[in-house]
């Protein structure tokens, strides 16, 4: 018998958006009231498995220094699996089948009920140390329980990153139509600058376009639309908006804006790119930014939202990298170790000063933040210009609509051709899941 398939509370979507950018008072508390951990209690040597994808791998809580001080603070060592990035999804699903488990994996909360079956294969950590210092447990929650760890309670925003000293030494002002990006695209590429990076040699990164557009279409025209499409009321192929926004990054490519080897050119290439100058602008999240500054801080990028539309809002997608344990970690003691660590006030204070992080803890104080990050608040967020991107509405894999926008620019399918393809691979997946109406 088909059932239906549980969403992710309101509240949490609300939440997300909702993300207050004030400072964060400090409390005072005791060293045990705030998770901290002594040096003291070392047992036997253990080691436990953390599963992050190869394109997180710059992530805070697996910076090697951290896990040093961890390791030496509680003889637990932390052994990394890097999952190559097409295919952490596919592989994490095939582990937590088989039992061969990792004790923590970094994903997205909103990605794991859909993906990997948050409820099933997760911990429930409601009752860890920490939970009672969080300051918006929404952002770590799912189904009324807390299943995730981050010290953090931002969300990435997704948009284009561009060259802002670019801009201004070639007089150029941000897009607001799709007309007015391709006029910009030109100009960049007449002073010999290539003006838009694609890496799609990763698929994921095909995606940032349209899972922008499609959501800021539905936003503001069409509220129930994913809702149709999760309940089959309406196909992927019935929104004609849909086919437009995929041709409009194919039309960035046809027409010689992008670097020519797109589908080899991989995301890890893309500081280097910002870094020498080479390219002016690439459709990704603020986290390129912040990777690109931790090298070069005096290079100064910027995020607008994807013009696919008149004043398109930016995308805003849910809080990623948070940290889980599976039910059938092997170390389950130990995992919680680390998270225990990782929250404790001291250890905590460092990682939100290092990244510029929102505190998520009551007793970690919020910095302040970087100029692109305020600029983000002040022109998106506080005016409520922004709306959750396609993703945070999927409750299925999305990793063979990403394969299929490859192929669109390889030639192989039309837009039209790539929606009819997810059409078709959509019903099989929410079908097999047991969604009602499949």
């Amino acid at each position: 018998m088909k059932t239906k398939t549980k969403k992710m509370t309101v509240s949490i979507v609300t939440a997300l958006l909702a993300v207050s950018l004030a400072a964060c008072g400090a409390n005072n508390l005791s060293n045990n009231e705030s998770g901290n951990t002594g040096n003291g209690g070392k047992g036997e040597k253990v080691t436990i498995e953390l599963a992050i994808s190869k394109s997180s791998q710059d992530s805070a809580f697996v910076a090697q220094s951290l896990l040093d001080e961890f390791e030496a603070a509680t003889n637990i060592k932390v052994n990394l699996q890097l999952l190559p990035a097409e295919q952490t999804t596919t592989v994490l699903q095939t582990k937590l089948a088989v039992d061969e488990t990792p004790d923590i994996v970094q994903y997205n909360l909103a990605s794991a009920t859909t993906d990997l079956n948050l409820e099933r294969n997760f911990e429930i950590l409601d009752n860890e140390p920490w939970v009672s210092r969080i300051l918006n447990k929404d952002v770590l929650s799912a189904y009324g329980h807390v299943y995730s760890f981050h010290v953090s309670q931002d969300t990435g925003m997704q948009g284009v990153v561009y060259n802002k000293d670019m801009f201004k030494e070639l007089g150029l002002e941000i897009p607001k139509t799709f007309e007015e990006f391709l006029a910009v695209c030109e100009a960049i590429k007449a002073s010999g600058v290539t003006p838009v990076f694609m890496p799609f040699k990763d698929a994921w990164a095909a995606n940032i376009w349209p899972a922008a557009a499609f959501a800021d279409y539905a936003a503001k025209n069409d509220p129930t639309l994913f809702d149709d499409l999760n309940g089959n009321k309406r196909k992927w192929t019935d929104v004609p908006e849909f086919e437009k926004f995929l041709d409009q990054q194919y039309q960035v490519y046809k027409k010689g804006y992008t670097n020519a080897d797109i589908l080899s050119d991989s995301y890890d290439m893309a500081v280097g790119k910002f870094l020498n100058k080479e390219v002016a602008m690439m459709f990704m999240g603020d986290w390129l930014i912040e990777s690109v500054s931790k090298q070069d801080p005096s290079l100064s990028l910027g995020l607008f939202a994807i013009p696919s539309d008149q004043d398109a809002k930016l995308g805003a997608s849910p809080l990623g990298g948070q940290l889980f344990i599976p039910k059938k970690a092997k170390h389950m003691a130990e995992a919680k170790k680390f998270l225990e660590y990782i929250a404790s006030k001291e250890v905590a204070q460092k990682i939100v000063d290092q990244q510029a992080y929102v505190s998520n803890l009551n007793d970690v104080t919020t910095p302040e933040l970087p100029a692109y990050k305020q600029e983000i608040v002040d022109n998106y967020i506080t005016p409520k210009l922004t709306t959750l991107t396609t993703d945070a509405f999927m409750l299925v894999d999305r990793s063979e609509l990403y394969r299929s926008l490859q192929d669109e620019f390889t030639g192989a399918k039309t837009p039209k051709q790539v929606l009819e393809a997810w059409n078709t691979k959509f019903a099989e997946l929410m079908k097999d899941k047991g969604v009602e109406g499949f």
